[in-house]
């Protein structure tokens, strides 16, 4: 028996209900920036919370080593055109995987007719091969090792639907989409599996591994604008003046008096900042910190302020996040998402996230000597990220893919780690707009907290966020149709053709009905 029918066999019964549930419904029918993470907490931003499990390989690299893991995963079939619709496979990142979000991935589902699946991140959630994350159990974590993840986990799922549909050797048009780190996954699935997708979409995707990433502060400054730029460089100075003459009532109030590492404190303060052009928040801090630079009023208490009601308070980012002490924890549990990126940080891409060398936002203690030291700290020694050797393995920048779609927002930082050149086989977007940071094609502004359905309305260009996704959905329907060889627009799936062919002012013909 086949690993494979192995692992049909021992699925069989919980994804025919599923598969027989979404049959029944047709007929009606990066959160910290140093994480990269994208955090939700309501069970109505998400499409489904169910969780399915599958049986993975730990290490696909070894011909020797056949242990497995329990990897979590998601599937939504209310939108699907049975039995041929396309398969969108959305990659969950570093974090815990709850469940499918209702971003614009639920809007494309039903423009195309596509089910979607998410599969969890190995090690991060509920998908850990450990009951300890000591760094000689981190050894299989890694991008390459999650890239052989999906695609065995795609192979399986395949197999499995043509079970239940008694079709042999059939294949449904597949896409891949992800944001931020799984944005970079994304295309990196595209490159080295292309047999196995029809193409990708990779939203803000970092696939520039960078060791020292000057051009994230600088995009801040450029972000912030003149006058909020010099009310933040302004306030770093003074806060590193009061660190060298009053640490520990500075930190007090931040509410940081935990972060004993002085490097640890300041690069809390950098992603505070950061979060806002990020995420596309920026009034929120720039206006506050203006006026009262205009007032003669003490800036780090502004900066505080802002630190501790929205940063931390309604953001919902934890202090804890920043200490060392915590990130060497070597616990399993749903909230270990800071060690596992920060050794992956410290082994392949590192994106040191450094003050430029003059007219830097954060302060010029978080550098170079800062990462490396807690990679070491945190991890052992002898832990540092070859950069060199992750962009040779996938390109960086100069990827060499065909049929990947990469969309950046104009404030993100993280752009600058993205490919921003396009190309024929490989069209890159820049959405340009006040408030256009991480993710905005598929998240809609701000991108953080969720925007239901990746609702543009609030983005201060909506048109700009809606042009590039006319031209993303475009690419997509291309793709899938060249990938079946029908030359028919995998649109007009649905009972609504028509109008939504006039809506979206398509020319597309309707598939015939089966």
């Amino acid at each position: 028996m086949s690993t494979t029918t192995m692992r049909l066999s021992k699925a069989v019964v919980s994804v025919s209900l599923l598969f027989l549930v979404a049959l029944s419904g047709f007929a009606h029918g990066f959160v910290t920036p140093r994480s990269l993470l994208y955090r939700l907490s309501e069970k109505s931003n998400y499409l489904t919370t169910e969780e399915l499990w599958f049986d993975q390989t730990l290490d696909h690299y070894s011909p020797y080593d056949h242990r497995q893991f329990k990897q979590r995963y998601y599937e939504f079939f209310d939108y699907f055109q049975v039995p041929d619709g396309p398969i969108f496979l959305k990659l969950c990142g570093e974090s815990s995987c709850n469940g499918i979000a209702n971003d614009y991935i639920s809007v494309l589902a039903k423009k195309f007719g596509a089910a979607v699946v998410s599969l969890e991140h190995r090690y991060y959630g509920k998908s850990s091969p450990f009951k300890s994350h000591t760094t000689e159990n981190l050894k299989y974590l890694s991008s390459k090792q999650t890239l052989f993840d999906l695609a065995v986990f795609r192979q399986w799922y395949q197999e499995s639907l043509n079970l239940k549909q008694n079709k042999t050797d059939a294949e449904n048009p597949w896409f891949v989409f992800g944001i931020s780190y799984s944005g970079a996954l994304s295309a990196w699935f595209r490159l080295k599996f292309p047999h196995l997708t029809c193409g990708s979409l990779a939203s803000s995707a970092v696939v520039l591994a960078v060791y020292n990433f000057t051009e994230f502060d600088k995009q801040i400054g450029e972000s912030a604008g003149a006058e909020c730029k010099a009310a933040l460089q302004e306030t770093t100075k003074l806060v590193e003046q009061r660190l060298t003459s009053n640490r520990k009532e500075l930190k007090a109030q931040f509410g940081a008096a935990e972060l004993e590492i002085d490097g640890d404190f300041l690069y809390f303060l950098a992603d505070a900042a950061v979060i806002a052009f990020q995420y596309g928040n920026p009034d929120i801090l720039c206006t506050p910190l203006v006026e009262a630079k205009k007032a003669g009023e003490d800036l780090v208490g502004a900066y505080a302020k802002y630190v501790k009601e929205y940063y931390v308070g309604s953001f919902g980012v934890s202090v804890e996040t920043y200490n060392q002490k915590h990130l060497k924890n070597t616990a399993v549990n749903e909230d270990s998402s800071d060690r596992l990126w920060w050794f992956q940080v410290c082994t392949e891409v590192a994106y040191f996230q450094v003050a430029p060398s003059n007219d830097s936002i954060r302060s010029s203690k978080v550098d170079t000597k800062y990462h490396l030291d807690l990679c070491k700290n945190v991890f052992g020694d002898g832990i540092y990220p070859d950069v060199d050797v992750t962009n040779i393995y996938y390109g960086g920048t100069k990827i060499a893919g065909s049929k990947i779609v990469f969309t950046n927002g104009s404030q993100d930082p993280w752009r600058h780690a993205s490919k921003q050149t396009s190309s024929r086989e490989m069209p890159s977007y820049i959405i340009t707009c006040h408030n256009c940071g991480h993710g905005t094609d598929m998240r809609g502004c701000p991108q953080s907290p969720l925007s239901i359905e990746g609702n543009a309305q609030n983005c201060s260009s909506p048109d700009a966020v809606h042009k590039v996704r006319q031209q993303m959905i475009e690419h997509i329907d291309l793709w899938l149709s060249e990938c079946k060889g029908t030359g028919r627009s995998f649109i007009c799936l649905g009972a609504h053709c028509e109008r939504h062919c006039q809506y979206y002012s398509f020319s597309c013909t309707p598939r015939p009905k089966t």
